[in-house]
């Protein structure tokens, strides 16, 4: 029996491809015709991105910009941009995988070269807008560096492992979340919530004590900034599962920002869904938590005090808690790590910390 999510998956990839198709076709008949062909897509220029609050994250307005191959200053990127959907189309029609890296240097044997891989990226998310798709759906994706741990099986669904399944604690170091996890069915869990962590030595810390047993928790460690396919592999968790997510980060700014692009993501994927989690809670390490616990800290720089500033007037940090963090922050101009919570010993952060503030939050 095939299962809802995996016919639902069937038909976005089959949507993909239709949509790629389309996107060649039209340029196809504008030749045909006569005429120099162009592209028409949406403006991901600052001007035409904004907060949406029903959505709780950035959306792309109703600009469009136009790429012709008449402009001289448009036939490189719009070379680069027909380019980028044939290999993507050849990825997802032949049910294989790339990353953004193998990208960049797969265009140099298409004699469609990019100046560096900004460039490329730059394409690949011109690509999504163009489309109405991430580059996830059609099998792109970054190097993995993200993981999981806890009482979730899994079904694979990618080529040569059809129907096995795989219980993610099943490895003592975590399961790396690449593309045969992230396209994979959830089966059965026991846990009642996710936990991410930004630090993969924290992240080893909690697999050691147990975090997952004593709290019923799915681990996932985020390694800095989550990467698009971790985000969307929380979202998941939390939509398809029901299970509710709570960050921990550094108690400084950059912290503050990674559980935020968790909770309502990026201008970048203001062209995107479903690779937020707004009802996940950032549940620390806050500002107040470094007075509280009286936590060894190091001085803010200027460089994060300049972001201080930058989150206060960012409508995402506009409720309460956020805007009660920035002003300790600017307020004690210190910072602490997670790791702080060692000066009390190695398991205080899990005997103590963990569960006073899964309460609390």
């Amino acid at each position: 029996m095939v299962s809802n999510r995996k016919v639902s998956a069937l038909e976005r990839k089959k949507e993909v491809l239709e949509n790629l198709k389309r996107f060649g076709a039209e340029i196809y008949k504008q030749m045909m015709l006569g005429r120099f062909p162009q592209i028409q897509m949406p403006s991901r220029s600052i001007e035409n991105i904004y907060y949406n609050p029903e959505l709780r994250q950035y959306v792309l307005g109703n600009k469009t910009v136009r790429r012709s191959a008449r402009n001289i200053r448009h036939i490189r990127p719009f070379t680069q941009l027909v380019w980028a959907a044939y290999f993507a189309y050849e990825l997802t029609s032949q049910r294989k995988t790339s990353t953004l890296r193998d990208v960049y240097y797969s265009s140099q044997a298409y004699e469609v070269p990019f100046k560096d891989q900004p460039e490329s990226n730059s394409i690949i998310t011109d690509l999504e807008t163009v489309i109405g798709f991430s580059r996830e759906d059609f099998n792109i994706f970054p190097e993995e560096r993200s993981a999981v741990f806890g009482d979730l099986t899994i079904e694979y669904t990618v080529p040569g492992y059809e129907g096995k399944r795989l219980n993610l604690t099943s490895h003592p170091d975590g399961v790396m979340i690449g593309p045969a996890l992230t396209s994979a069915e959830f089966v059965k869990t026991s846990a009642d919530k996710v936990i991410a962590i930004e630090k993969g030595g924290l992240f080893t810390r909690f697999i050691e004590e147990r975090v997952h047993e004593k709290f019923n928790a799915i681990l996932v460690l985020t390694a800095g900034q989550a990467p698009r396919a971790t985000r969307h592999f929380i979202h998941r968790l939390n939509k398809e599962l029901e299970l509710p997510v709570y960050i921990f980060t550094d108690g400084d700014p950059w912290g503050m920002h990674i559980a935020m692009v968790i909770i309502s993501g990026s201008a970048n994927a203001a062209h995107l869904r479903e690779l937020t989690t707004p009802d996940a809670k950032w549940s620390g390490v806050w500002a107040t938590d470094i007075v509280d616990y009286k936590l060894p800290t190091d001085p803010l720089t200027e460089i994060d005090i300049k972001r201080l500033y930058e989150l206060q007037r960012d409508p995402r940090y506009k409720d309460k808690l956020w805007q009660r963090e920035i002003k300790t922050f600017l307020k004690i101009r210190r910072k602490a790590e997670q790791e702080a919570f060692s000066r009390y010993g190695l398991t205080y952060i899990v005997d103590e910390y963990l569960p006073a503030k899964l309460e609390e939050t």
